[in-house]
């Protein structure tokens, strides 16, 4: 579910008769506050960011099709606990404020003068195009949601998170510009909205070539679907995401996300369900445009490397990317760059982005250097598999990466190799929005799971801890245990147990399957004190339920 960009040239004046402007429904909220009030939008957005930003026609954002003159960065961004100044931690205060604001639902369209790469595409599909793109030598931006643990990861220059310098630079810029200008009629535009507006100064100012925008929540209803002649859309494989917002259905939620088309603008999408493709190719035609299926990949395709994603269906988000990318440069003029035909290998430059894909959080196995020894890359006997998925879909797909990964892992501790004793426990770390239907989600998990050889020896359920420290602050989680309201952990403790008692699983006391912790920390350490007391047991741990949790893992294991 997501939003990719590139920059045109057009330089006429906005609000021109030849610069119609789009009206756009935006919801109040931002996937973070989960709100589900939609509201109509009214003045146009061109004009809203004039009278807030100060732009000049001159100013507007344009991006070049010019090649990059210099390579992409190729250091990668450090990991671990994010920037901490005084002037950072004030930023994301004010970034906070924006999140649970209550504000008028603004317009529309920064006018024609962006065209933009519109992918809608879900964030491994646009790793994948903007990495393609890079290794064919353009300077890049990619702006992507939810952040994991700092709010810099959302904006990727080049591959490589925006520097804290030029953050805190364009934040600024964007802040007080928009401050100058709100009122009680025009209000500071809410969190996701203002990142995006953040992401369109930050790539402008950057000068890339190509802009990712990867769509926050829904298509026609997000902030990111300003952007009114994209170069090429794209629409992953849809499944039941955000019910509460798109539908009930995969044909209303598929119409909801086929509002990023446009009239004139070529459309892919992933193989769909029937309904879900019907729905698709109703707006296309609607539209007159055809709608085109990209394939997925076949490992012959890559010369037998591997993605730089894993998981089978990584192969299907990467012959979208490779459709989306190969329009882009054509339409840019290097019909010489891509793919001959949908047979033969790719290009090197085309394996070359896919094989060094990296996305954090997705299909992502970190031992843990606490508990494992920092000597010998085998003696991991603590193990974390991060998976993001907070759908039912991505639930099966999620439980037969990690199964499939457990079974091909040779972190085994070395001393354990040649014992005939040696064992492993999978253990689930769960949590999901309370949005969600755990209904939906757990039977999922377990069912697929269980097809592919897994049990889980324990599930552990957990808040998460970015409730307490948004953004990627360092401030710490409340001490006192009293404090937090555990019901939603219990409810899905018990969701869980029923499950493994109808199935036969369990017959034993929910104590012996399960366990509802009071934070993440205190979660951690059980496992790292089990993991230290049984080495010869080598520790499998399944995260997965909640990008957030994620995040909060990531933060913790890598500080």
């Amino acid at each position: 579910m997501r939003h990719c960009g590139a920059r045109g040239a057009h330089h006429g004046a906005a609000g021109s008769a030849t610069n119609p402007l789009l009206h756009l429904h935006l919801p109040t909220g931002t996937p973070h506050a989960c709100s589900t009030t939609l509201m109509r939008s009214h003045p146009p957005l061109a004009a809203h960011l004039r009278r807030l930003l100060h732009l000049s026609p001159s100013a507007h954002l344009i991006i070049r099709r010019a090649m990059a003159s210099t390579a992409a960065a190729a250091q990668a961004q450090p990991g671990g606990v994010p920037p901490a100044t005084a002037e950072y931690e004030e930023v994301l205060g004010r970034l906070s404020s924006l999140i649970t604001q209550k504000v008028r639902a603004h317009s529309g369209n920064r006018g024609n003068q962006w065209d933009l790469m519109a992918h809608y595409v879900k964030g491994s599909t646009c790793t994948f195009t903007e990495s393609i793109l890079r290794s064919c030598g353009f300077h890049t931006g990619l702006f992507t949601s939810p952040h994991l643990m700092d709010v810099r990861e959302r904006f990727r220059l080049d591959g490589v998170n925006i520097s804290e310098e030029k953050f805190l630079k364009y934040f600024w810029w964007c802040w007080n510009k928009l401050k100058e200008k709100t009122d009680d009629d025009i209000p500071m535009p809410a969190y996701f909205r203002f990142l995006a507006l953040l992401a369109f100064k930050i790539f402008s100012a950057e000068q890339v070539d190509v802009a990712v925008l990867e769509v926050g929540l829904g298509g026609k209803f997000d902030a990111t679907n300003v952007v009114k002649e994209p170069v090429v859309c794209g629409i992953s494989s849809l499944g039941y995401d955000h019910m509460e917002i798109l539908g009930n259905t995969l044909g209303e939620i598929a119409g909801e996300k086929a509002g990023i088309f446009k009239k004139g603008v070529p459309a892919y999408t992933a193989p769909q369900p029937e309904e879900a493709m019907a729905a698709l190719k109703q707006r296309a035609s609607e539209l007159g445009i055809s709608l085109q299926v990209a394939d997925p990949l076949e490992p012959h395709h890559l010369k037998d490397q591997h993605l730089g994603l894993h998981g089978e269906h990584q192969y299907i988000n990467a012959g979208l990317a490779v459709a989306l990318a190969s329009t882009w440069l054509e339409k840019q003029g290097h019909k010489d760059r891509i793919p001959l035909n949908r047979t033969d290998p790719l290009p090197d430059h085309f394996i070359r982005g896919l094989s060094s894909a990296t996305l954090q959080g997705r299909a992502q196995i970190v031992p843990d250097s606490q508990v494992n020894s920092e000597e010998k890359d085998k003696d991991c006997s603590l193990v974390f598999y991060l998976d993001g998925a907070h759908s039912p879909e991505s639930m099966e797909i999620c439980a037969k990466w990690f199964s499939h990964a457990t079974k091909d892992d040779g972190r085994l501790p070395s001393s354990v190799e040649q014992s005939q004793t040696s064992r492993s426990q999978k253990i689930l770390l769960f949590n999901c929005m309370s949005v969600r239907d755990p209904m939906r989600l757990l039977p999922h998990l377990l069912d697929a799971s269980t097809q592919n050889g897994v049990h889980f020896d324990m599930a552990l359920f957990v808040p998460n801890q970015s409730q307490y420290n948004k953004l990627g602050s360092n401030t710490s989680a409340p001490a006192e245990p009293e404090q937090i309201d555990l019901s939603w952990q219990l409810s899905l403790q018990t969701v869980w147990e029923k499950l493994l008692q109808d199935k036969g699983i369990n017959t034993t006391k929910s104590s012996d399957t399960s366990q509802v912790f009071e934070s993440l920390p205190l979660a951690i350490d059980w496992l790292r004190r089990n993991a230290q007391e049984n080495q010869s047991t080598s520790f499998q741990v399944l995260v997965t339920g909640s990008l957030h949790l994620i995040g909060d893992v990531l933060r913790i294991i890598k500080k």
